[in-house]
């Protein structure tokens, strides 16, 4: 077996929206940092953002909110899940990234995020607060952007190259990672002292009720690799059994983008045309009055635009057909659907996942991104930050960049690293199947996905719970 060995100080697992940010500021904070960034794709189009993003769901600039604003709302919508101190950072560094975002996408105030006439980032009301906390944002580009600074600043980019197990020594601490290469079939194992997992969600957990293995909400190549990584390094896990239960837009298993039609004035209602929520921010208490409206007789829900101006409508368009899904146009238009109707979007409560930037679960980290395994850290949707949107990845991403490469400065060399072959036959050892016995790696996802939705889809209890266990084990 052949093993190409590299040496680096910081590697970053997943070169999406904080893993992107990670390398830059490990740069930026030392030049001389051997970064490695490993990613299942490109990074000019991986991750959750690929396509770009449409807006900055929670921030605080001057003029609409403060940290403690952030603060507010992130406390309101988790039931009071979440540390406190990692949502005020949030809050804090919101206005250096936004910042980072200009320079890095080369764009100036007022274009790549709207001005009002005080010159502030124009904000917008979503949260269940008195605050404008919404910053839209025309942001195809952005993901191009941080690729091109990423390799404009020398980080090595090994792009096709997933992670599939971190690597610690004797110690407990971090020594590297094994990955390989899906194009090439090359093997590598990589020596740090700091790792920084910033791999996405779990988007593949539940099943989609049109089947479809890969017709979900998230970005499908976030599997949770990341997690289990972590939880096999010894990484402490956090509110796992909080799910992500997404309301989407029936059938087509995509966003129905609540968050971009709410702050434009669009608003959801039940089969009676009436609103039934106050405000379309995901929480608890908003899925809540969802189940109801469907349990009272009321669903199916819509999320409703046609009240709204030809030029907003238009506009509409062109985020949800053009940064969000490409193919939600040709869905509508297959379908005879139009935005001048009420009920052209249907809402349903569909797949669940696991997902701190939507909900609330991930690797435990501190304010400074920090795991409980020494030289281990996350950030983005991985890392349980309670919903911190693509914000936080930003903001913990680049915590989580300078924090590794100020570790790397000071740790020294890792310890001894395992046998590579031996940790290949580790990791494979589930897709070898012989004649006689074993399921095809397709049919076990589909059965455990089906069982997930079955059994964890809310409302919870642990005899269901239980009962997902047992069959896991059968």
């Amino acid at each position: 077996m052949s093993v190409k060995k590299i040496e680096a100080d910081v590697i970053i697992l997943g070169g999406g929206s904080a893993g992107t940010f990670a390398a830059i500021k490990a740069k930026e904070t030392n030049p001389n940092c051997r970064v490695v960034v490993v990613d299942k794709g490109p990074i000019e189009t991986s991750g959750a953002i690929g396509r770009g993003m449409d807006a900055l769901n929670i921030v605080s600039v001057p003029g609409y909110g403060t940290p403690e604003d952030v603060v507010e709302a992130l406390t309101k919508v988790t039931e009071g899940i979440i540390d406190q101190e990692c949502a005020y950072v949030l809050g804090r560094d919101s206005l250096p990234i936004i910042k980072d975002l200009e320079r890095y996408t080369d764009r100036k105030p007022g274009d790549l995020f709207p001005l009002d006439k005080n010159g502030n980032y124009k904000c917008s009301f979503l949260h269940p607060t008195n605050k404008a906390l919404y910053l839209a944002m025309d942001g195809e580009d952005i993901k191009r952007g941080l690729a091109r600074e990423v390799r404009k600043l020398g980080c090595t980019v090994l792009d096709r190259t997933p992670a599939c197990r971190l690597l610690t020594d004797d110690n407990g601490k971090i020594a590297g990672i094994f990955a390989f290469n899906m194009r090439s079939g090359d093997y590598y194992q990589i020596e740090a002292p700091a790792v920084v997992i910033t791999a996405g969600c779990v988007g593949k957990f539940g099943m989609p009720r049109d089947g479809y293995l890969s017709g979900i909400y998230e970005f499908p190549g976030n599997t949770g690799d990341g997690f289990a990584m972590a939880y096999h390094a010894g990484a402490e896990m956090v509110n796992m059994e909080c799910f992500q239960t997404n309301l989407l837009m029936k059938d087509f298993n995509g966003p129905a983008c609540g968050y971009v039609v709410i702050p434009r004035g669009g608003y959801g209602v039940n089969a009676l045309g009436k609103k039934y929520w106050s405000h379309g921010y995901w929480s608890g208490d908003m899925f809540l009055a969802v189940w109801r409206e469907f349990m009272e007789g009321r669903g199916p829900v819509y999320l409703k635009l046609d009240h709204l101006p030809e030029e907003t409508l238009k506009g509409l368009e062109k985020v949800l057909w053009g940064t969000e899904r490409t193919v939600r146009g040709q869905f509508h238009k297959q379908r005879n659907e139009d935005y001048h109707c009420w009920d052209s979007v249907e809402q349903g409560m569909e797949e669940i996942t696991l997902c701190s930037g939507h909900s609330n679960s991930g690797i435990l980290v501190n304010k400074d991104t920090e795991t409980t395994v020494p030289g281990l850290f996350a950030a983005g949707d991985c890392a349980a930050v309670p919903q911190q949107y693509l914000t936080g990845a930003f903001v913990f991403g680049a915590i989580a960049g300078r924090m590794a490469a100020e570790y790397a400065a000071r740790a020294g060399r890792p310890g001894a690293m395992p046998n590579p072959e031996q940790t290949w036959q580790e990791v494979s050892a589930p897709l070898r199947i012989d004649d006689d016995k074993g399921l095809p790696v397709e049919q076990v996802e589909t059965k455990i996905r089906t069982k997930v939705s079955q059994y964890l889809t809310p409302p919870k209890s642990d005899p269901l719970m239980n009962k997902m266990l047992w069959w896991v084990d059968r």
